[in-house]
Order: C-alpha cells, then sequence, then structure tokens
C-alpha cells in the first residue's frame, strides 16, 4: 500500500542545515538573508549553545549537519564545533562561497571532520558569477574548490539557476567534469531575503523551469556527474514522466520537497524553520530541545499531511513523487500548503 502523506512516517530527520553566523564576506544580490549581516552576527548561537545544539540533533539519531551561514567561515570557533560535532558521531558538512578557503584552511576543515563541501559558482565566467557575487570572486571560488578538493574532501558545486546564467548550464556541467566536481546541485531561485527584490528580472518562467529540469533530468541519464535540484521538486515528476513504465517502481515515500519531513533549517539565533527559504519559525532551541519541536510543531506536521496540498498539487497525480516547493508557494501566495506557482503541468481532471 502507498502512503498518501499522513503524518506517520514523514517526520525522520536526515539533513540539518544550520546557519552557525550571520556574518559574510560578500554580499551576494540572490541571498536568502535580507538584514544586514554585520549587525546581527552578535546574535550568533554560543559556542556552548552550539555544543548545546549537536547534543540536541544526536538525540534524533544520525542526520547530517550542514554548517552554513552567512559565511561558516566567518566564525571564530567552527573548527571547535566541528570537531565537537564529530566526535558526536555525525556527518559534517560544510556549504561555503569558498573565497576564505586556502589550503591551510581547507586542511584544517578535514582534520576537524569536515567529510563534504558545497562551493557557489553561479556561472561558468567570472563576469556571470561575479554579477551576483562580486568582482574577483569567480577566482577565488575556484581556487577554494580546489583546495578542499586537494584536502580529501567530497566537493559539490552549487549554481542557483537564474536568467542571467541559464544559459551556461551546459558549459557549467563541463566545468564541474574538468574540476573533478562531486555533483553540480541546480538551486531555483527562491523569491526571498535578497532573492525577492531581483525576482521580477531573474526567477525563470514555469516553461523556462521545465526546459532546464528537462535538461537535467536528460544529463543524468546520459553522464556519470550526478545533476541534483533543489527547490524544484517537480524535477521527480519529469523523471517520472520521462522514464519509461517498467523502469519506474511506484513511490512509496515523498520525494520531492522535503521541508519539515527530512530536513529542517536552524537559523543563527537558534530559531528552527523547516528550510532555510520558508521563513516561518517553529521554536528556538533555547527554549526548546531541537526533538520536541521536531516532533510537536504544528507547521512542520502540516507540511508532512500531503493531503493538505492545495490547488493543482492537491489533485497532481504525482504529488507523492513532488509536492511542489513549499517555500515558492508560500513566497507567492502566504499559504504553506498552496500549489507550485512555478509548474506548468496540469494535472487531469478529478471530477
Amino acid at each position: 500500500m502507498v502512503d498518501t502523506g499522513s503524518t506517520a512516517g514523514f517526520g525522520h530527520l536526515t539533513r540539518v542545515y544550520w546557519e552557525t553566523t550571520a556574518g559574510c564576506n560578500l554580499h551576494c544580490t540572490h541571498c536568502r538573508r535580507l538584514t544586514d549581516a554585520d549587525n546581527t552576527s552578535s546574535q550568533d548561537l554560543s559556542t556552548q549553545d552550539a555544543f548545546k545544539l549537536i547534543d540536541n540533533i544526536r538525540q534524533l539519531g544520525t542526520p547530517t549537519l550542514i554548517l552554513s551561514g552567512g559565511e561558516a567561515l566567518c566564525r571564530h570557533d567552527l573548527f571547535e564545533i566541528a570537531h565537537y560535532a564529530k566526535d558526536s558521531g555525525l556527518t559534517i558538512g560544510i556549504a561555503t562561497n569558498g573565497t576564505l578557503v586556502d589550503g591551510d584552511v581547507a586542511v584544517a576543515l578535514k582534520r576537524a571532520g569536515i567529510t563534504y563541501a558545497s562551493v557557489s559558482l553561479d556561472g561558468a565566467h567570472s563576469n556571470t558569477h561575479d554579477l551576483f557575487r562580486g568582482q574577483d570572486n569567480f577566482a577565488r571560488a575556484i581556487q577554494g574548490y580546489i583546495h578542499l578538493n586537494d584536502a580529501g574532501i567530497q566537493t559539490q558545486i552549487n549554481l542557483t539557476v537564474m536568467r542571467q546564467n541559464v544559459s551556461e548550464l551546459p558549459e557549467m556541467y563541463k566545468l564541474a567534469g574538468v574540476l573533478g566536481a562531486h555533483s553540480l546541485f541546480l538551486f531555483l531561485l527562491v523569491p526571498v531575503g535578497c532573492g525577492a527584490q531581483i525576482a521580477d528580472v531573474q526567477l525563470l518562467s514555469p516553461q523556462e523551469v521545465e526546459e532546464c529540469l528537462t535538461w537535467a533530468q536528460q544529463k543524468n541519464q546520459e553522464t556519470a556527474l550526478p545533476i541534483k535540484v533543489i527547490c524544484a521538486p517537480h524535477y521527480y515528476r519529469i523523471e517520472k514522466q520521462n522514464r519509461p513504465a517498467a523502469e519506474t517502481p511506484p513511490s512509496p515515500k515523498r520525494k520531492g520537497c522535503i521541508a519539515g519531513t527530512k530536513m529542517c533549517f536552524i537559523s543563527h539565533t537558534g530559531d528552527v524553520f523547516p528550510c532555510g527559504y520558508l521563513p516561518i519559525s517553529c521554536g528556538n532551541i533555547k527554549n526548546e530541545s531541537l526533538q520536541t519541536i521536531w516532533e510537536r510543531a504544528p507547521v512542520l506536521n502540516q507540511l508532512r499531511s500531503i493531503d493538505s496540498l492545495k490547488g493543482r498539487c492537491g489533485i497532481c497525480d504525482f504529488k507523492i513523487d513532488c509536492g511542489g516547493c513549499r517555500a515558492r508557494a508560500y513566497a507567492v501566495h502566504r499559504d504553506l500548503m498552496a500549489e507550485e506557482p512555478y509548474c506548468q503541468y496540469i494535472p487531469p481532471s478529478r471530477s
């Protein structure tokens, strides 16, 4: 029997993204943050709060902990925290813009227990990447990536797909291969934070989204370097549509948007969110344990009920595979369970 999406079975936490600091050395035009990092990093969790958070995470098993920001390397005690997480039995990753990584930093991250890393590259050429992240940062990010790779850390490339760079996807794929990337992650822009200010210019249309995701799905069938698509759960609908039925077993559970079902995001102040792009706090780890928040927060439990989906998502024959991006639905409709606004698929009538 296929699970249609009741709360049971959708609450197994596998990934925790922690915004270790609001501090950052860059001012990217598409950052999910909007507040001035220089004025808010003083509110970062203390070292002891960080240790408590890691202890909280271990109460829920051994989910992967991704240290992000801001820029995680702006945090003075990052290596101490990574060591603590490693000694606690967690697998640790770091999300970085790469510009602060030299050879010594990369080796120190490896010794601290960092298993894998992501470096953000938002274009295959310096003029494209630097348009979003500032002059000369493409070369610095490439060098940071090389140092991480040389230190033996499995490193992926993250690309936020926008109208300004979508034409460079084939070149980005080739560049990822030349650099020996572990994988290429494509993030579809979500209109939150600074991203909301450029949404009118940079958001792909539903048709462009379809073309982008179809290209990614075809690449995954043809070549060895894996492409992972984030904030675009309709990829799984396209994947299912484009594979022969004999090769596509029925989905036993949701594979698309996993905000609040398999992952959560913890801000630099300790607030727990379903994901980093869905700005609805479910509680704060300073006041409650992460386990209590994860198991009892009404917003998280709502997200785990696929039967609560509305509009086209609610009647879609691919809703178990996809479910639509809940962050994008909230950003556009101010409704967690509204239909995905950047999907062109029209489900068959269920009348």
